[in-house]
């Protein structure tokens, strides 16, 4: 026998039941069984009020929940003169169990507390929802089953609550109703009372029909997966339903079950394919509780494995949401034929379309009046970029307010994240200094040493210090790229075509390209970015990722044909060859020492001993030995980043690796390489000390017309800055990263304009707004929370620190990594950089919905996530719009990786091109809706 508070918790799962055969159901509270009645049911009472005509308009009332000592009687009464709910759902006549006069005396004097055991607050926000109702029967132990002999166990019960189906978003409300109408189960006086004599009735229809598709459909096996008791201690005693949605109404005093109808739901391994069946009861049943007087009964069954759009309980909330409507009930009982009923159906989903077309509540009192560039769908106008200066005014003023607490937000104050920020200022400092050397090295070798790796950590730490202080977005962090470096590589070669001073023409191109920043900042530009959809930042977002990808391909085939592929019967083309792997075959007309210089000063040791036999090894050991130590990075980085998920050790101190992956993995195999294989020599990077970091370019020694030429690389170079900047501050501040603060597109825009000015007076590299480590800092900074929908994992961002201590004190680290050069930083490989720009890439494309939907070209349907993409738009339109947008990629790409160093100039205005190609060729191939929603954030 139970105890009291298990018979309560059991009363309170609210779900449909019978009792026990052989008992009076009514013996506890007096009520006489109807001459005709079967046992097991509940005699039916007369209504003495009704409920139901509040319908579906109640005011929103959160946190409502059960009434406290609720004991009154379901009321029951016909569906046409007004069908009535239940008020108290609490009711705890209705379920009988074994308890004597002592037990029940008992349960009476716990008083309070026992209610307070059952008391739960369900629903919040919206007026009027559903709960499924699921049932877990835990069978007990043996030892248990012998201490109590009348088969008593526990019930696990659980509510969940369900959002109403949008049938003019949610493509699958149409298509589910399209095939219960197809093959249609409609069964229109069902003259059964008890629930087991209706369901066994509904699945008989479903295997007698014609066109019958589930050979192994076994009535008796159905029948045991829709009830709890199956094959437990309690078979045949406690009668419950295991899966059911129910139509519930938010009062000021609680929640009242809409008690004329009843949908439940079944999944069973038996099944083939997905059926509804509908069946109208002649009169009114008291199935026991919040199911006094049910005269439809909605009977959904699905296999298992279904795409999340397809499952059972998809399917149930479609029909549960058109039987929300009182009006359509009654218009149900009215109809004489399928035909009419069929036709009631579709009126119905006409009407919930249309009412689903209004004006979205839920976006009601959202403001984005902070966010400066939005996705708004009026058309710019003129007036918009006027006056001059507005968007940079608006933007100090939004920012400035909040600039004190950019600095003591999570330092003072009850919530701190001293760890955090330490742990986020290592990984941004490894993040921004490994690139920088990287690019810096590059420079080093396409400007004959005009820009080296120690003038790129200076101009990298310079600005990146400003840029932390005075910005409007500090989250975002600026680097130097590779598209900057093809700029870069385009003027020397200019310079060297046309005998001019490379400082002054780098300087002159710098200083065209911050005066249009300026102009664009002043004309408030930036709200041109509106028109970038995500679908099209997700393209450009991609490809940035793949570039990463293939500068870690690039640089490792030049060391396996540098080391692994060569011939050493000849040292003198060897050393040619190697030359000219280098791109140095052209200096080697004008200043064989100077190429020689160089040569020498990337990798001494290995052509200085390729003379000798024993050379061979060590060569082709090199290639491997790279190639293993930047799939090492990789994976210790990314297995370490991925930790926080793992089981072990304290979830703070996973945390803390998860944070440190990048400089754990970077530092562990630098000195397996340095260290471990001290035999192996490795690829360094290049170094050439400077002899003046701060020489400003003789800016006179130009001409006009090449001052002039430099402005047309200037307002090119310009358009990307433009472009990348704004995109990267976007994709920073996406809705899903939770900020709070405000933005300041136009006001950064400025700040960049003048600190590249500077740079490129004093001949360094010219950086911006870096994608991905921008979007990996915001990351870096959040406080994450996972939530599981559907069986499927989602990482949610609860709120993220706002704060410019770690910009700022990365800047500062990478300024003091000047006196780290060339002993110890000339220790970390070529290898590692690699295998850093694969971490960087591997997790920028986490969040990239363009990947995923890739992704799920090679998924099994079933393991669909329920995305707001998957539910709103059909599949095969979801796989025509990743084509597109992978064409979009490929266009990129041909322009962006070309071999030809003047296609890549022009790939600003690839990128642009874009917009057109959104907004006037893609609506003529997919419907305008379906890409508004593709785009939408969820």
């Amino acid at each position: 026998m139970p105890p009291p508070a298990v018979a309560r918790a059991i009363v309170s799962q609210g779900v449909v039941g019978v009792y026990r055969p052989g008992e009076d159901p009514g013996a506890r509270h007096k009520q006489p069984r109807p001459s005709g009645a079967r046992r097991g049911e509940r005699a039916r009472l007369p209504p003495p009020f009704s409920l139901e005509d509040q319908r579906l308009r109640l005011p929103e009332s959160p946190g409502l929940g059960w009434p406290r000592r609720a004991r009154s009687r379901c009321p029951v009464g016909p569906e046409n003169s007004s069908m009535s709910q239940c008020a108290y759902p609490e009711d705890a006549g209705y379920l009988k169990c074994d308890v004597d006069d002592a037990s029940e005396t008992h349960e009476e004097s716990l008083g309070e507390e026992a209610f307070d055991t059952v008391n739960s607050s369900i629903v919040s926000g919206e007026s009027v929802r559903f709960f499924v109702h699921v049932n877990l029967q835990v069978q007990p132990s043996q030892a248990a089953e012998s201490e109590l002999p009348d088969g008593c166990g526990l019930l696990h019960t659980s509510r969940k609550y369900l959002k109403l189906k949008n049938f003019e978003e949610e493509i699958r409300a149409h298509r589910d109703l399209d095939g219960f109408l197809d093959r249609a189960s409609i069964i229109l006086n069902e003259t059964a009372t008890s629930l087991d004599d209706v369901l066994r009735a509904m699945l008989l229809r479903l295997v007698h029909k014609p066109d019958n598709t589930e050979p192994d459909c076994n009535v008796d096996l159905l029948m045991a997966v829709l009830f709890t008791d199956a094959g437990t201690p309690m078979e045949g005693k406690v009668h419950l339903l295991s899966d059911t949605i129910q139509g519930v109404t938010a009062t000021v005093t609680g929640v009242q079950y809409q008690q004329s109808w009843l949908c439940i739901i079944c999944t069973s391994k038996s099944l083939l394919k997905r059926h509804v069946c509908i069946s109208r009861l002649v009169r009114p049943q008291n199935w026991g509780e919040n199911c006094c007087e049910v005269r439809f009964v909605i009977l959904v069954l699905a296999p298992p494995k279904m795409k999340s759009t397809k499952t059972a309980t998809e399917v149930g909330r479609t029909f549960a949401t058109m039987f929300l409507d009182i009006t359509f009930r009654q218009k149900l009982l009215k109809t004489r034929t399928e035909e009419e009923f069929k036709e009631a159906l579709v009126h119905q989903r006409q009407l919930l379309t249309v009412m689903d077309q209004g004006p979205n509540p839920s976006l009601k009192n959202y403001s984005i009046s902070s966010i400066c560039v939005q996705k708004s769908h009026q058309p710019l106008q003129h007036k918009d970029f006027f006056p001059v200066g507005k968007g940079i005014r608006e933007d100090f003023a939004r920012r400035f307010p909040v600039y004190s607490l950019d600095f003591t937000d999570g330092i003072i104050g009850k919530n701190k994240a001293v760890g955090k920020f330490i742990t986020t200022t290592l990984f941004l400092y490894f993040a921004c200094l490994l690139p920088t050397i990287a690019f810096g090295s590059l420079n080093d070798e396409i400007t004959y040493g005009a820009i080296d790796v120690q003038k790129t950590i200076a101009g990298q730490s310079i600005g990146g210090l400003l840029y932390a202080l005075f910005s409007g977005q500090p989250l975002v962090v600026l680097l130097t790229t590779a598209p900057l470096a093809l700029y870069t590589h385009v003027i020397r070669g200019i310079c060297d075509d046309y005998e001019l001073d490379f400082n002054t023409f780098y300087a002159w191109t710098g200083l065209w390209n911050s005066f249009f920043l300026a102009l664009y900042a002043l004309f408030n530009f930036s709200l041109i970015m509106s028109l970038f959809k995500r679908s099209t930042e997700e393209i450009i977002a991609l490809f940035i990722s793949m570039t990463f990808v293939l500068d870690a391909v690039k640089g490792t085939v030049k060391i396996f044909q540098k080391y692994y592929g060569i011939s050493h019967g000849n040292h003198n083309a060897d050393h040619i060859s190697v030359l000219s792997l280098l791109g140095l075959g052209t200096s080697l007309n004008t200043s064989f020492h100077t190429a020689l210089n160089t040569s020498l000063l990337a990798n001494p040791p290995e052509l200085t001993s390729v003379s000798s036999r024993s050379a061979e090894h060590p060569s082709r050991e090199t290639a491997v030995l790279s190639l293993l130590i930047m799939l090492g990075t990789l994976w210790l980085s990314y297995t370490l980043y991925q930790f926080k998920k793992s089981p072990y050790l304290h979830p703070y101190m996973r945390e803390i690796l998860s944070d440190c992956a990048l400089p754990i993995s970077v530092l562990t195999f630098s000195l397996i390489s340095s260290y471990g294989f001290r035999e192996i020599k490795m690829s360094k990077f290049r170094y050439n000390p400077s002899e003046s970091l701060f020489k400003i370019a003789e800016m006179q020694s130009l001409s006009l017309g090449a001052i002039g030429s430099a402005m047309g690389l200037g307002f090119l170079l310009s358009m990307l800055f433009f472009i990348e900047q704004n995109l990267v501050a976007a994709l920073a501040n996406a809705p899903e990263n939770r900020l709070v603060k405000g933005t300041a597109y136009h006001w950064d825009l400025l700040l960049v304009a003048v600190i590249n000015t500077g740079l490129s007076l004093f001949g360094m590299p010219w950086i911006h707004a870096a994608y991905p480590h921008s979007p990996l800092h915001v990351r870096a900074l959040a406080v994450v929370e996972e939530r599981v929908e559907n069986g499927h994992i989602y990482e949610t961002i609860v709120n993220v620190w706002e704060t410019r201590l770690t910009t700022l004190g990365a800047s500062i680290l990478v300024g003091f990594s000047l006196l780290l050069l060339p002993v110890p930083l000339q220790w970390i490989p070529k290898p590692v950089l690699y295998g850093l720009f694969l971490y960087i890439a591997l997790t920028s494309i986490d969040a990239n919905q363009l990947f995923e939907r890739m992704a799920l070209l090679l998924k099994d349907q079933a393991s669909y996530p329920p995305t707001h993409y998957i539910r709103r738009v059909p599949q095969r339109k979801i796989h025509y719009f990743t084509g597109l947008q992978v064409l979009q990629l490929l266009l990129l790409c041909a322009f962006g990786m070309s071999p030809l160093p003047y296609m890549k100039m022009i790939f600003p205005l690839i990128m642009m091109a874009m917009i057109p190609i959104r907004y006037k060729l893609l609506p003529r191939i997919i419907e305008a809706k379906y890409l508004d929603a593709m785009d939408a954030e969820h």
